[in-house]
């Protein structure tokens, strides 16, 4: 069969086959310690799913325009005014079935063939796939300790050509867990306006920063980043909603235009029950949301604490997201030559699962989530002391 060339060129998930596995191995009854988690540990919170009960209630199943309800959109609006400094009206709203959706739409509203968009490395492993899906370019910009594994001017100068679109931002990043300040951004956002380039903000990670940090949306820091930024953040996170698939993304009129006129002859709207819920998320208490955040930021303390403990580790200390990403290169050998062999090896003699560096991008890593309990993080890592004792 002569199948689409385009889909046999979408790499795999390494993120989900990794989980999936451990998943598969719990089920069978064997003691796993997964570290490969995405998404929070906390359930949804109860008065999110109250409303989405009571929106059942009422009879709101039923389809609804394509960009989402007119209420949840208004708060949205309000959202970004609040913690964003940004100024949008509903038709610059387009809520989608999660933020990757979001994002499927923005490359396919901007991309021509061959279009590029450049990203740093490490990054996370679906842009790439959801580019060339958009028949676009990736260009990877290598980066390092030293610059924060960040975009910069510098290195962005280096990459630019006359085919290049945009360039990615994620702030807090997935997998390392840095976070753009105000002057990193500002001068992201003058080399666009400079280039005519298109921004794409994920901020989806944007609840979950520690250390007293603060996330800024590059889109607030000039008339030429309003207009030209694409926002794209979500529910998933912020409100441990995974599973209910709600995303959203903010830009210019005539961008969400095409990204709404796409998702139309796609998925059409989000589930209509979901969108309620979603709206209790932004109107509702935030306490829970609090509580989240407090005890991901103890565990992120815990799990770098025992990591510096162990012998010839180094780590990227994140200060947002829920991620650690670990360098194992010194543990190298003639058997375990990268982080995908060094990754199946710790799931087959340890049972625990991390994701390899190589799906961001950045070999020579492994990515641990600390979005499990501490019992489990300090389990699991003693399990990885003693694979490195017997690797070594």
């Amino acid at each position: 069969m002569n199948l689409s060339k385009k889909a046999k060129d979408i790499a795999p998930s390494i993120t989900l086959e990794i989980t999936a596995k451990a998943k598969s191995l719990k089920e069978s009854g064997v003691d796993v310690i997964s570290f490969g988690a995405g998404e929070p540990d906390f359930n949804t919170p109860k008065n999110i799913i109250d409303a989405a009960y009571k929106a059942m209630l009422d009879g709101k199943t039923k389809y609804t325009q394509t960009s989402g309800i007119l209420e949840l959109r208004e708060a949205i609006c309000k959202k970004f005014k609040e913690d964003n400094d940004l100024e949008y009206k509903v038709d610059q709203i387009l809520v989608s079935t999660g933020a990757k959706q979001s994002l499927a739409n923005a490359f396919l509203a901007i991309l021509n063939p061959e279009d590029e968009v450049i990203m740093a490395t490490p990054y996370w492993v679906s842009y790439p796939e959801l580019i060339k899906l958009a028949d676009g370019k990736p260009v990877f910009l290598n980066t390092s300790k030293d610059n924060g594994y960040k975009l910069n001017r510098e290195e962005l100068e280096k990459a630019l050509t006359s085919k290049t679109k945009a360039f990615i931002i994620n702030s807090p990043n997935n997998p390392t867990g840095t976070i753009y300040t105000k002057e990193e951004l500002y001068d992201l956002a003058k080399f666009a306006e400079e280039n005519n380039l298109i921004i794409i903000s994920d901020e989806i990670y944007e609840k979950l920063i520690y250390d007293n940090e603060k996330h800024i949306s590059i889109a607030s820091l000039s008339p030429y980043a309003y207009k030209n930024t694409i926002v794209i953040n979500g529910f998933s996170k912020s409100s441990a909603m995974t599973g209910w698939r709600i995303g959203y993304a903010a830009a210019n009129k005539e961008i969400i235009k095409l990204m709404t006129s796409i998702q139309s002859h796609t998925t059409s709207n989000t589930c209509s029950v979901t969108q309620y819920a979603a709206l209790e998320a932004l109107n509702g208490p935030k306490d829970e949301l609090l509580k989240m955040v407090k005890a991901f930021e103890d565990r992120k303390n815990f799990m770098v604490k025992l990591l510096k403990g162990l012998k010839d580790i180094d780590i990227i200390e994140p200060k947002g997201a829920f991620y650690v990403m670990v360098d194992i290169t010194k543990y190298f050998n003639d058997d375990i030559k990268d982080s995908l062999e060094f990754s199946k090896e710790l799931l087959e003699k340890e049972k625990v699962a991390v994701i390899p560096g190589i799906g961001f991008g950045l070999e020579g890593y492994i990515r641990l989530s600390y979005a499990i309990s501490k019992e489990q993080i300090e389990e699991g890592i003693e399990r990885i002391k003693n694979f490195l004792n017997i690797i070594k």
